[in-house]
């Protein structure tokens, strides 16, 4: 059985880094030779933050690396000396990521860029002995140890920002759709999961007040909503596009069944979806003899690979947006 993959889940743990042994340390210089306590603190650990990376669409770089772990402090120091802090550590993830930390309710949404929050809080550092020094206790002969660092699990989970989702069958022409309304490159051939994974791209027209960023989301199949196929690893990326464009293959003998099967996986996973303002586009018209187009309520005709009527199709955008 072929298993298809989309990286746009990640289960990662991240450790901060624990704080500086305290120094027992002992004055010592040309005229004392052992002075009183001056072991100086150890520094604090590295904590770990998540921030958002717009040059990222997917959460691949986890696939291989889940565990995550920040720098501790330096020991503490003669002569009174604090060790050094160590640096944080920043891990980066994509717009649109849902981070659920292990035991914690709710979820956070990180959604703009450079957006940071803090996911597991450094040590800190030990005391040194000269930290404990009293009139009762002059000569202290212990430190502390520094304190350990957080381990979080994090569920990371990602629902792509897009204005316009493309949905459809496989092998409706969706990738073919993407490439001439902007200037992503994505994997387009003649047979279906040619998509496996979701591919952004930017459509700038002067019909639209503002560019608009469109998601080819790979196609459906039935029984996604239950996790067949690409299942829900691609229905959770529909949630948040403004727009659903949904590509029927023009060619096919069952065009109505087409239209209804994803319409059925849309609501079963979340009847929301349904209620997202649409445009239906019969594609691959170029296919079929003149005269031969078949006819499905509200929807436009067009050839994404011959560009016929893409026109109408962007002033349609323009108006619903």
């Amino acid at each position: 059985m072929l298993q298809l993959a989309m990286i746009d889940y990640a289960k990662i743990t991240v450790t901060a880094g624990s704080g500086g042994r305290g120094k027992v340390g002992w004055r010592q210089d040309k005229f004392v030779r052992k002075g009183g306590p001056d072991g100086g603190n150890g520094g604090d650990g590295g904590s770990v933050y998540l921030t958002v990376d717009k040059n990222l669409n997917t959460l691949k770089n986890f696939q291989f690396q889940k565990k995550f772990t920040a720098d501790s402090g330096q020991m503490g120091g003669k002569n009174r000396r604090t060790g050094r802090n160590a640096v944080d550590l920043e891990i980066k993830v994509p717009p649109g990521t849902v981070v659920k930390m292990e035991g914690s309710d709710p979820s956070i949404d990180l959604i703009g860029t450079g957006q940071k929050i803090l996911v597991a809080q450094g040590g800190h550092g030990g005391r040194g002995n000269w930290a404990f020094r009293s009139p009762t206790l002059t000569t202290p002969k212990f430190a502390d140890p520094g304190e350990a660092g957080e381990t979080k699990t994090l569920a990371l989970e990602l629902k792509l920002l897009a204005d316009i989702g493309l949905i459809g069958l496989p092998n409706a022409g969706k990738s073919t759709l993407l490439s001439v309304l902007t200037k992503a490159t994505p994997k387009i051939a003649d047979y279906p999961f040619t998509t496996l994974e979701p591919n952004l791209g930017v459509f700038r027209s002067g019909m639209t007040r503002c560019d608009l960023v469109i998601a080819d989301i790979p196609g459906l199949i039935e029984g996604a909503s239950r996790g067949k196929g690409l299942g829900i690893e691609f229905l959770r990326h529909a949630e948040r596009c403004r727009v659903l464009v949904h590509l029927l293959d023009a060619t096919s003998k069952t065009i109505k069944a087409d239209y209804q099967q994803v319409r059925n996986e849309l609501g079963q996973y979340s009847p929301k979806l349904l209620e997202k303002p649409e445009i239906i586009i019969l594609n691959k018209i170029d296919l079929l003899p003149v005269g031969k187009i078949p006819r499905f309520p509200k929807a436009l005709a067009i050839s994404a690979a011959t560009h016929k009527n893409l026109d109408q199709f962007k002033r349609a955008l323009a108006k619903i947006l």
